[in-house]
Order: C-alpha cells, then sequence, then structure tokens
C-alpha cells in the first residue's frame, strides 16, 4: 500500500515482527487468552468485526462491517480525540486472524498498531498487540512518557476484553 494520506511512511511494516522505524517507540503486548479452536474463533471475530474495539468503550466509525484492506476506521476516545485509521493489512488463516491500521492526518499519533489472534501448536490462543508510533499532535507530544503508558494500558485492556468475549481463562 503506497504512503497516500498515511502520516508515516512504513506503511504495512507491523507484519514484520519487532520492527519498529528510526525515531517511533514500539509496543508489543502478548495476552494468553485461553485454550482451543472455539476460543480462537470467537477471539478472531471479535477482532476481525470490529467488537473487541466496540467492547472496550471506545468510539468507532468505520467504512465496513469487517477488518480489509482499505477500510477507514475513525476512533474516538472519550467522546472528543478522534483517531482517524485505514487498513493497510489483514489475515485469515487456520490459526492466525488479525488487522493493522496506519495513521491518517488528524490523529494524534503518528503510526501503525496490529492486533492479531493466534493458536499455537498447543493449543493456546493469544492476542499480540504491536505498534510503532510518535506523537504528530501538541498533546501527545506534551504527554511523553505518559502517553506511552497509555498506550500500554490499552494494549492490555484489548487482551483482557477480548478474553471476556472470546470465553476465555477468566472469562
Amino acid at each position: 500500500m503506497s504512503v497516500g494520506d498515511f502520516t508515516y511512511e512504513d506503511v504495512g511494516a507491523t507484519r514484520e515482527p519487532g520492527f519498529c522505524p528510526p525515531g517511533f517507540h514500539a509496543l508489543h503486548v502478548r495476552t494468553r487468552l485461553g485454550e482451543g479452536e472455539e476460543v480462537f474463533r470467537r477471539a478472531a471475530e471479535a477482532v476481525l468485526t470490529w467488537e473487541m474495539h466496540r467492547a472496550l468503550g471506545v468510539g468507532v466509525e468505520t467504512t465496513a462491517d469487517r477488518a480489509a484492506r482499505g477500510v477507514d476506521v475513525t476512533v474516538t476516545l472519550a467522546g472528543v480525540v478522534k483517531a482517524p485509521c485505514r487498513v493497510v493489512w489483514t489475515v485469515e488463516e487456520r490459526r492466525r486472524a488479525g488487522w493493522a491500521y496506519g495513521t491518517l492526518p488528524g490523529h494524534p499519533e503518528s503510526g501503525e498498531e496490529s492486533f492479531v489472534v493466534d493458536r499455537t501448536g498447543d493449543g493456546t490462543v493469544w492476542l499480540t498487540v504491536a505498534a510503532f508510533s510518535r506523537p504528530a499532535k501538541w498533546y501527545a507530544r506534551a504527554g511523553g512518557p505518559a502517553t506511552r503508558q497509555l498506550q500500554q494500558a490499552y494494549a492490555r485492556r484489548c487482551g483482557a476484553v477480548l478474553r471476556r468475549l472470546s470465553g476465555g481463562e477468566d472469562a
């Protein structure tokens, strides 16, 4: 996918585990959801249909009911902060499902974030939230380390919410 309207150059790079462009901050949070095909199926569907994001209590407006490359997504935080993004890649395989979106003009951050559910060989189901970002708006810059802590907390909350939605451990 070309850079186009995106606010960063490495569009699609969250497909590469551990990649973080110079000048960006990396995020990697992996949460165990549970075990088995049913937990995987429910978790994958909740991620692909925005259900996980809506259950987080954030506003979610999309141009499609399901994640697909090119779909626009605007996440609204606290009813005030609007974060426009576009899906840059998706994956739907037997043991892996998810997507990533990249930031568009107006987003408080610049970068990319992925949400991927995978089922390992022993049947354990995981959610991995991976991202690279840097502040794009003054208030994100002013937040400094607190902004990154909020991103970590958001990623951990994604795991907790998805565990509940999928019927996984401690649901």
